[in-house]
């Protein structure tokens, strides 16, 4: 039985990625890059549908199919639908997995595509691609604010960043949440992400100060906030919000760094502006003169370390 474990993100994802011979064929499609690059930093946690309500593997492929309005899943012959029983078993399995702190897709699966599965008419023709795999479906319905992904799509590396900046932020959220929800620990979990939010949008960060100053029921006020914080995060960094950041964050040492010192961080923040240099750069320099000039606010912000280093994910700016 799985639970939350506050020391371990617990990623779901799809059974096929990692290897396992779950595929209507008989086959799989492993990730070397899940298996290399993530499995050291997460726990997975393997889910195939289809297997799981008894189709075995190899099997007749199973497909989303439009009849009179209604999305059925069956075979191309027609001859196996399944649609019901795949549903029970994708609401149930849902319900139990809100341990985890992200979920990894395979793509146009009717069972576990994000977007863009195939839908057929009933005489076979069409394969539109305008569905949603039955299992993720549910999984969304139920944890609307679970960071998601389909693995393909984490070749792009901007997605990438944005996926797993959203995960380890929902994570540290539900950290929070497991010490007991206060006032106090609500508003420092802000605190700590300012910089970090205004990277991702500064208009949604704007209205989450009021929110938390209202006087509003405690619980209410925490659903509200974490509805606009994930929000937020879905929207991806520009480099104009990252150079505003940068830029806030710069005149906090402006009274104790040298002209010279001044200059180089000004010059590393023009050069990330430009293109010319990765974010890393210039958040590698802060965290330098942090070390020179310790400050207890601007070391507590998510922004200079939102995920693992060894991860490379700051190489997408």
């Amino acid at each position: 039985m799985h639970k939350f474990n506050p020391d371990r993100i617990q990623i779901g994802i799809s059974a096929c990625l990692l290897g396992e011979q779950v595929r209507f064929d008989g086959g799989h499609k492993n990730s070397a890059y899940c298996q290399q690059e993530l499995k050291p930093h997460f726990d997975f946690v393997p889910v195939c549908p289809e297997m799981a309500i008894g189709l075995g593997a190899p099997r007749k492929s199973i497909r989303q199919v439009r009849i009179e309005g209604e999305i059925r899943v069956r075979s191309a012959d027609g001859s196996i639908d399944v649609t019901e029983q795949l549903q029970s078993f994708c609401n149930n399995k849902a319900d139990g997995l809100g341990f985890l702190g992200g979920y990894l897709f395979c793509s146009k699966s009717p069972t576990c595509g994000m977007e863009r599965v195939p839908v057929y008419k009933a005489d076979g023709s069409g394969g539109f691609k305008e569905g949603v795999g039955v299992f993720a479906a549910a999984l969304m319905k139920r944890f609307p604010h679970l960071p998601v992904e389909e693995e393909g799509r984490l070749h792009d590396l901007v997605i990438r960043e944005n996926f797993f900046t959203r995960v380890y932020a929902y994570h540290d959220w539900h950290c929070m949440r497991l010490k007991g929800l206060t006032r106090k620990a609500l508003t420092d979990f802000h605190a700590r992400y300012k910089y970090l939010l205004l990277s991702h949008s500064p208009a949604i960060y704007r209205t989450l100060g009021p929110l938390l100053a209202g006087d509003g029921e405690l619980e209410a006020v925490a659903d509200s906030y974490f509805d606009g914080f994930m929000t937020a995060l879905r929207h991806k960094a520009s480099r104009r919000n990252h150079t505003s950041a940068l830029q806030h964050i710069q005149g906090y040492f402006k009274k104790f760094l040298s002209g010279s010192q001044k200059a180089e961080l000004s010059d590393a923040i023009l050069a990330y502006r430009q293109g010319v240099q990765p974010l890393l750069v210039p958040i590698t320099l802060i965290r330098h003169y942090l070390r020179e000039h310790p400050n207890d606010y601007i070391a507590a912000q998510v922004y200079l370390n939102p995920h693992p280093d060894s991860l490379r994910l700051r190489y997408a700016y």
